[in-house]
């Protein structure tokens, strides 16, 4: 089996993602975060889940991402919602499955409800960040930010109190970020869902693990809270964690 693979969109675009054999099986899906990719501790400690429980699998690298093709600058919300969709209908099928979202993956896994309402039997969200390119980005950059990304279309920013990460930010995405606004959705699946959320978060507040949870009408909701855990999660204890709730949710709907 191999690795990482890809899928040909066109001639010139292909996104990488990794799966496992139990194609005919329901699926785990996992969706990583903002210029994140599909090489991390969270995405191999879920398919090692996957494997034991002969689940199929897949994680996703959106385009300008990793190793798929695209440049990150031209990517936005809408377009990495789409190739979500695409791999999901392609390795996924229509078969059943739990979805894992990692800071923005929740927010994009929170659109392909839009697509896959019927097939999503779960969702788990890891320091879910959903609107966070105008909630926690636009509305608080300083002014000399905003007249620098308006007047040349992006700019450097550097985002997280302590933990420093530094994001090409063009108003393009900002502007399509506005148009996928999922706080003021309704999903009224009655699924189990999980978010969690470390303590010591310091480039998204646990308030929208909280807005995530208040999508779901007649979700059974639970919210994690890790006393001692970053925005990453991606230490042996919270893996520990989300591994063995991703199990409890896998007994109950499979």
């Amino acid at each position: 089996m191999k690795k990482f693979s890809y899928h040909n969109i066109s001639n010139n675009r292909k996104l990488r993602y990794s799966t496992n054999n139990f194609t005919n099986n329901p699926y785990i899906v996992f969706l990583p975060g903002f210029m994140s990719d599909i090489e991390g501790k969270k995405p191999k400690s879920f398919q090692s889940l996957a494997n034991k429980n002969k689940l199929g699998f897949l994680a996703i690298e959106y385009s300008g991402h990793g190793k798929s093709s695209g440049e990150f600058i031209k990517g936005n919300i809408t377009k990495w919602t789409k190739d979500a969709k695409i791999l999901i209908k392609k390795i996924v099928r229509k078969n059943n499955f739990i979805i894992i979202g990692s800071s923005m993956g929740s927010w994009i896994a929170l659109n392909q409800f839009k697509f896959f309402k019927n097939q999503i039997v779960g969702m788990i969200g890891i320091g879910s960040a959903p609107e966070f390119l105008d909630r926690l980005m636009w509305k608080k950059f300083p002014k000399k930010i905003k007249n620098e990304i308006l007047k040349k279309g992006m700019a450097m920013i550097n985002h997280g109190k302590k933990t420093k990460y530094q994001y090409p930010i063009s108003y393009q995405l900002i502007k399509d970020g506005r148009k996928n606004k999922v706080f003021s959705k309704k999903i009224f699946k009655s699924i189990q869902v999980s978010m969690f959320h470390g303590k010591k978060d310091d480039v998204v507040p646990v308030s929208f693990s909280k807005k995530v949870l208040s999508i779901f009408k007649r979700g059974k909701k639970r919210l994690i809270i890790i006393k001692k855990g970053d925005h990453s999660l991606s230490d042996t204890k919270s893996l520990k964690m989300m591994k063995k709730e991703l199990s409890h949710i896998i007994k109950n709907v499979f």
